[in-house]
């Protein structure tokens, strides 16, 4: 999708510091963090929300997860502890309209964060 953040910073078009990056997904800290560490992270693809999900993307969904353990252990959040979360629609605080996984530790986060 041309007009996409995600996707331009994806597809090399706007540069961003990446802290993890493979053929599905990339990482990258959050400009406006909510927690000490604030990372999300994003699939190439361009998937708008996760209502649009399938079957078919569990391996994606696998790698998405599987790269934020790595992240946080980069992070050295794997010791401590760190939330993972999808925002999924407005209300819910999703401001671009690509799927993304937020991953937010480095303090304690309470029941709601």
């Amino acid at each position: 999708m041309a007009d996409c953040l995600f996707c331009n910073m994806a597809q090399g078009k706007m540069q961003v510091d990446k802290l993890y990056e493979d053929d599905l997904v990339f990482s990258i800290r959050d400009i406006h963090p909510r927690a000490p560490v604030h990372v999300m992270v994003i699939p190439k693809q361009h998937i708008p929300t996760a209502t649009e999900l399938t079957d078919e993307h569990g391996p994606l969904l696998g790698r998405l997860f599987s790269a934020a353990a790595q992240v946080a252990r980069r992070e050295g959040l794997d010791e401590r502890g760190y939330r993972l979360a999808f925002n999924v629609g407005e209300h819910a605080g999703m401001t671009i309209p690509h799927l993304h996984l937020h991953m937010l530790g480095g303090r304690p986060l309470g029941p709601e964060g």
